[in-house]
C-alpha cells in the first residue's frame, strides 16, 4: 500500500495463513517499524474472533485494522458460520462507505475451511493452494509456505512457523516474534 498521508512511513508486518491436514493456522510477526527504526518488536497482529471459530490477521495501520476487525466481528454475528458472506459484506462496506474507504489496512481471515484476503478496493480473494500472506514480508512467507506445504511430516503449524522464519531472515520489516493461532 502506498502511504499518501502525512503520517510517518510505518512498515513491518508479515501475516501468513496455512491450511493443511485439517488444520488452519494464521501466524503474524511482531515487528512495527517507522522508516529504518524498529518501534516495537512484540505487536500482536493476529487474533481469534467469533468465539474462536475465525482467525484474523492484519497488515497496515493498527487503528484502521482494529476498526475493520470490529466491523468483521459484527458481520460474523450477522452471518454466523458464513465467513465468505461476512468478508464480502465487509469488503462492500469498506469500498462504498466514505469513512471506511480511507482506512489503510488489509485483512487475512480464516476459519477451519477457508482463507480469504480482504482489501479496501473490494477484493475478497481465496487462495488456490490453501496458503495466503499479506504485508511487507508476505511474498517471502507465501513462497516458503507453498514450498513447505508439500513436505511430508510438516503439519500446518510447522509449515507456518518455518515459512515465517524464512521471511524474517529475508525481510528487514519482519521479525521472528510470532503470534500463532490454530483452528
Amino acid at each position: 500500500m502506498s502511504n499518501t498521508s502525512a503520517f510517518p512511513d510505518w512498515h513491518g508486518t508479515t501475516i501468513l495463513a496455512v491450511r493443511k491436514g485439517g488444520k488452519t493456522v494464521v501466524a503474524g510477526d511482531g515487528q512495527v517499524s517507522m522508516g529504518p527504526t524498529i518501534v516495537k518488536g512484540t505487536a500482536k497482529k493476529v487474533r481469534k474472533l467469533a468465539g474462536g471459530k475465525v482467525i484474523a490477521g492484519f497488515a497496515g495501520s493498527t487503528a484502521d485494522a482494529f476498526t475493520l476487525i470490529e466491523r468483521l466481528e459484527a458481520k460474523l454475528e450477522q452471518y454466523p458460520e458464513q465467513l465468505a458472506r461476512a468478508c464480502v459484506d465487509l469488503a462492500k462496506d469498506w469500498r462504498t462507505d466514505r469513512y471506511l474507504r480511507r482506512l489503510e489496512a488489509m485483512l487475512l481471515v480464516a476459519d477451519k475451511d477457508q482463507i480469504f484476503t480482504v482489501t479496501g478496493v473490494g477484493d475478497v480473494l481465496e487462495p488456490e493452494h490453501a496458503v495466503a500472506a499479506i504485508g511487507s514480508g508476505g511474498n517471502y512467507a507465501l513462497a516458503a509456505a507453498r514450498a513447505l506445504s508439500d513436505v511430508d511430516g510438516l503439519d500446518a503449524e510447522a509449515v507456518a512457523r518455518r515459512a515465517m522464519g524464512i521471511a524474517a531472515e529475508i525481510c528487514v520489516y519482519t521479525n521472528g516474534e510470532l503470534t500463532v493461532e490454530v483452528l
